[in-house]
């Protein structure tokens, strides 16, 4: 296939990934309590401004609508690119912390840990086995992840990540899964799994597992503090848990251009324009009304109307937050809470498991 063809037959593939997310999403919000959804965060680190509105609030938002939401803190994952799992209680917690404050509600939201759910990962041996490692090494993430690995040598971990995260997704049987374009191989997958686990044991129109639908993320990409994408691991990231000050001084120090007049152009001036998006995403405004708010400002105001709109739309996740975190002992009692129902979940798809797979002895 051709370079130009090849282009075309993605864009082609990548329309009509759209179009079934959009339908996807009219579906979901006629008759919300059909739908399970899986989604999650490895915890290494404080979540920022790009998950939460990359990801966070759109969780909030299926959660709000009746969406039964499991929400996996994916410990285990962690260990897929690190030798070691540094602070790793502490990023649990602060992780839960986060999506507290964003809005996600433990009564009617599971938030669990991957490694407190041991059936769940015993789905792994049988999922392997479906899945051939031409198919694994095939992953582009997989690809990237290897590419940009801390490791000298890639583990075995890290090269089925694609299996943990369909063991992650059909634990539940969840049938909604929330991706960025960068995910969709992973679902791919997934489906894959779950379409020959059920063609080699389960009973002829009586699937075990659903074949998971992707709604894909419809937000936009914001640069980090360097003009990168914002990342947890390269330092360019503004923090959810920052305080006032804080959030300030990052921004204070994003980079922009020499340019006085502010404009809307993320090809042209991505970094300004990144900017130009936060405000506007905080505001819920048009990105050029708020380019022809600071107007002749230049960087210096366009970073105050970015620092005070950024503030005010998080100061009640903040408040939250610092509620939540006064009492370590009910954030512990949230988790161990999804805990038990996600434990009780897998236990009862591992029963169906092993009776599809004549294990039930």
């Amino acid at each position: 296939m051709t370079t130009a063809l090849a282009t075309d037959h993605h864009a082609a593939d990548h329309a009509a990934a759209e179009a079934r997310s959009v339908e996807l999403d009219r579906r979901v919000r006629l008759d919300p309590g059909r739908f399970r959804m899986l989604t999650g965060d490895r915890p290494t680190g404080p979540l920022h401004l790009g998950h939460y509105f990359g990801t966070v609030h759109n969780r909030v938002r299926l959660q709000n609508l009746g969406v039964d939401l499991f929400v996996i803190v994916a410990d285990y994952q962690v260990l897929t690119d690190r030798d070691v799992a540094d602070r790793l209680t502490e990023h649990v917690e602060g992780l839960v912390l986060d999506y507290l404050a964003a809005g996600v509600a433990p009564d009617r939201a599971t938030v669990f840990a991957h490694s407190a759910v041991p059936a769940l990962n015993q789905l792994m041996l049988p999922f392997l086995s479906l899945v051939s490692t031409a198919e694994l090494g095939r992953n582009p993430t997989v690809k990237d992840e290897i590419a940009h690995s801390r490791q000298s040598a890639v583990s075995g971990l890290m090269f089925t990540y694609p299996v943990h995260q369909a063991a992650d997704i059909l634990f539940c049987k969840a049938n909604l899964v929330p991706v960025g374009r960068d995910q969709q191989p992973h679902v791919e997958l997934t489906r894959t799994v779950a379409r020959r686990f059920n063609e080699r044991y389960a009973p002829a129109g009586q699937p075990v597992f659903p074949e998971p639908e992707m709604l894909l993320s419809a937000a936009p990409l914001l640069l980090g503090t360097d003009g990168g994408k914002m990342s947890k691991s390269r330092g360019n990231a503004i923090p959810l848990a920052a305080d006032a000050d804080e959030t300030a001084r990052l921004i204070k120090g994003a980079r922009t251009d020499t340019e006085r007049r502010i404009s809307y152009d993320p090809v042209g001036r991505p970094e300004v324009s990144s900017l130009v998006l936060l405000a506007a995403l905080c505001q819920d405004r048009d990105p050029h009304q708020v380019a022809a708010e600071a107007g002749d400002g230049g960087s210096a105001g366009l970073k105050r109307i970015v620092t005070e709109a950024v503030n005010e739309h998080l100061a009640p996740l903040r408040a939250r937050r610092a509620e939540y975190a006064r009492d370590r002992g009910l954030v512990r009692q949230i988790l161990r809470t999804g805990n038990e129902r996600a434990n009780a979940v897998a236990e009862a798809t591992l029963v169906d498991v092993r009776a599809a797979m004549r294990m039930d002895y």
